[in-house]
């Protein structure tokens, strides 16, 4: 009873000291390490307070160049995508359209960050017709379309077409302005 009573009094102790330990242990230096210079090639005549100045020399971050515009993007399909939209396309022809919307919904699986599909899909939700649901792939692909101008411009496009079949004609032609200045 008694080694019990001093086992239950001695623990909380007995973690506490080793919680310090381990953080004392733990702790990184205040500085870090020196790495020594490197010694001069054999053969070198030149003075040691000039090797010190050419290390100090490297030591000196050199400036960093301001970052460029990056350059224009154009997306494609892969292969595979590619026979996607091709069946989808076959399938929207002969009024297939949720048959169509499953097949480019595949493809989407496959490069789900590929505007281009999306503009597809909402394509086909316009033609079934959706015209909310074509609207947000526009915006989808639109968003996705970062540094392709024709990609945005053919969001553009299909936001412009879905905005007019709601019947919001002057929204419809801001989007097709939009769609203008994107291919420039």
């Amino acid at each position: 009873m008694m080694r019990a009573m001093q086992i239950r009094t001695l623990a909380p102790a007995l973690v506490a000291g080793l919680f310090v330990a381990g953080c004392t242990l733990m702790r990184a230096p205040a500085f870090p390490p020196q790495t020594p210079a490197a010694p001069p090639p054999a053969g070198s005549t030149a003075p040691a307070a000039s090797t010190a100045a050419a290390g100090a020399a490297q030591a000196t971050p050199s400036p960093v160049p301001e970052p460029s515009a990056p350059p224009p993007r154009q997306f494609h399909l892969s292969a595979a995508s590619t026979s996607l939209v091709n069946q989808a396309h076959a399938q929207a022809a002969s009024g297939d359209y949720a048959q169509a919307a499953a097949t480019l919904e595949r493809a989407l699986r496959i490069e789900p960050d590929n505007p281009l599909l999306w503009i597809e899909l909402g394509r086909v939700r316009l033609a079934e017709p959706n015209p909310a649901q074509a609207d947000a792939m526009g915006h989808k692909a639109l968003a996705l379309a970062t540094g392709d101008a024709a990609a945005q411009a053919s969001a553009w496009r299909l936001i412009a077409d879905s905005l007019r079949a709601r019947g919001r004609n002057g929204e419809a032609a801001e989007a097709d302005q939009r769609a203008q200045a994107a291919s420039r």
